[in-house]
């Protein structure tokens, strides 16, 4: 990919985050030139998320300098890409100069580029959720002071992404990629300065992550600046024309793409799968539905004749590519969302309890035994890790104790006992987006439940955490006999850990079978479709 040499647009000089005498980033140093895309890579909890912060005003440095080098109209205050010093303003027509901008010493400009830049976060979605998808788009083009007609550009951003037809949903009612897909669009209609995109494709599918990479990429084709993080190494191979390898809070490499991803990629090991023979069945769906209706946006079928069982033990799939009515199934089983139609049973020792059937005397009477990772989990911020994974769901224990149990559970998420005593008297907001992720899964750890519902449980992680929750989920379905479903589109991972899967196509079961053939019939549907 050729890099155009340009002016830095970021200098980053010496850069040092520290919590609690811990250095989370250590004297990072780098250039960000205008008109590139620079990658990003690290293991979980290396500083990936927590440098884009820096860089956009989230988070403030202990020690260094951040600098920004922009074109500033002395008369109105705009400001632009460095490239355009020199040129007229486009707001008052007087001539543009070059202006470096200390960005954490000079908090009046920190906000103008704050305003001028955007970022998408890992798992937040941050979207107006009661507001149409439109409406969402249309917002950032106020936000950007755009000059046109709103809604052909939204309608135009938004067929780009494959989501036209989604234009007058509740942006609410959309699964997790449609989401994620109306983000990229929103940060786009802002004609950014600079996009940070953190993890953008992370809880895609493979069709879905490589109509987001070529957005990116169209993006950036139109002179923009990206710096994007993420552990798909391959979306890092095809985007970025520079990387940085973080290990540790600092930069253990910098330079060619292909060296680095190569070289972060010796980290991974492999998984290591038991042979556990499965019991009876534990869960049973038959002929299940769920339809959503509204006057502006008709019948929408998002589960459609819906059947499988799954067996005790047994880790079981549930893949397909975005909104194929994955999430709506696993919370129908979970008994959060309710079902239109069809039987939904889980079996509670020899008894089978009717999830369609609310009360403590219903479905509540498994519900204890269920446990659900959604992707859109969420920590209490003001309370430390342990008490996130003891008291805040109502686990009293003495706390030696707590600690052991907590420790035990995070063990079980994929952290070494080491790191996960070192992060235990931490708050969220003080671990990578990956970390907390993993808490998260830490927590549902912890009840001990006989049935666990994983809702795209490596969106955020990077190759090697990726494998320690696969090494994870195998030990504790050997070890405690645990069930579990892993919604997921991610289908290596799906492999490595499922017996068997459900492969979902617009709200409906097409196949159940071994991960190798599903991949294989996947693979084959593909095909169809582009052939027409």
């Amino acid at each position: 990919m050729e890099v155009i040499k340009t002016s830095p647009i970021i200098e980053v000089n010496n850069v040092t985050v520290e919590f609690d005498g811990i250095k989370a980033l250590e004297k990072i140093s780098f250039e960000l030139n205008e008109g590139e895309i620079l990658g990003v890579v690290g293991v979980s909890g290396s500083g990936k998320s927590i440098l884009l912060n820096v860089l956009r005003g989230s988070q403030v440095p202990t020690d260094g300098e951040v600098i920004y080098n922009l074109s500033h109209c002395g008369e109105c205050g705009w400001l632009g890409v460095p490239s355009r010093a020199g040129g007229a303003c486009p707001c008052c027509s007087s001539k543009l100069k070059l202006k470096a901008v200390n960005f954490w010493k000079e908090p009046k400009e920190r906000r103008l580029i704050r305003d001028r830049t955007a970022i998408m976060l890992q798992r937040s979605f941050a979207l107006y959720g009661e507001e149409t998808v439109i409406e969402n788009l249309m917002k950032s083009f106020d936000e950007g002071n755009f000059e046109g007609n709103k809604v052909k550009a939204s309608v135009k951003l938004l067929e780009k992404v494959n989501l036209s037809h989604r234009m007058f949903h509740l942006a609410g009612d959309l699964s997790g990629g449609e989401k994620q897909r109306v983000v990229l669009v929103r940060q786009i209609a802002k004609n950014p300065l600079i996009l940070f995109a953190d993890e953008p494709t992370g809880t895609l599918d493979e069709e879905t992550a490589t109509m987001v990479d070529d957005q990116l990429l169209e993006f950036k084709k139109g002179g923009n600046t990206l710096v994007v993080t993420s552990h798909w190494t391959e979306t890092i191979r095809k985007l970025a024309d520079r990387a940085i390898f973080l290990e540790e809070g600092k930069v253990k490499k910098a330079g060619d793409v292909g060296e680095i991803v190569d070289e972060f990629l010796e980290l991974v090991g492999a998984i290591k799968r038991p042979v556990v023979e499965v019991g009876a069945p534990i869960v049973r769906i038959k002929g299940l539905k769920k339809k959503y209706f509204s006057i502006e946006r008709g019948v929408v079928k998002a589960v459609d004749g819906v059947s499988f069982e799954i067996k005790e033990g047994e880790v079981f799939g549930l893949v397909g590519i975005s909104g194929g009515g994955k999430t709506t199934t696993s919370r129908i089983l979970a008994g959060i969302t309710e079902p239109t139609d069809g039987e939904v049973e889980a079996r509670v020792g020899d008894e089978w309890v009717d999830m369609t059937i609310p009360g403590v005397y219903g479905r509540g009477r498994a519900k204890q035994y269920i446990g659900l990772l959604h992707q859109e989990y969420d920590l209490y911020s003001h309370r430390t890790v342990l008490d996130n994974l003891t008291d805040s769901i109502g686990m009293n224990l003495p706390k030696e104790l707590a600690e052991i149990k907590a420790n035990y559970s995070l063990k079980g998420a994929g952290f070494s006992e080491k790191k996960g005593n070192e992060i235990m008297e931490k708050y969220p907001d003080e671990l990578s987006v990956g970390e907390r992720h993993r808490v998260a899964l830490a927590q549902i750890l912890i009840r001990e439940p006989k049935l666990i519902i994983l809702d795209e449980p490596t969106g955020t992680m990077d190759p090697v955490t990726r494998r320690d929750v696969a090494n994870s989920i195998l030990s504790a379905r050997n070890k405690t006999g645990t069930t579990f479903l892993i919604v997921s589109h991610d289908m290596d991972f799906v492999k490595d850990v499922c017996d068997r899967s459900a492969l979902m196509r617009s709200g409906k079961v097409v196949l159940v079978d071994e991960p190798a053939v599903i991949m294989n019939e996947l693979t084959e549907m593909e095909r169809e479709e582009v052939e027409g």
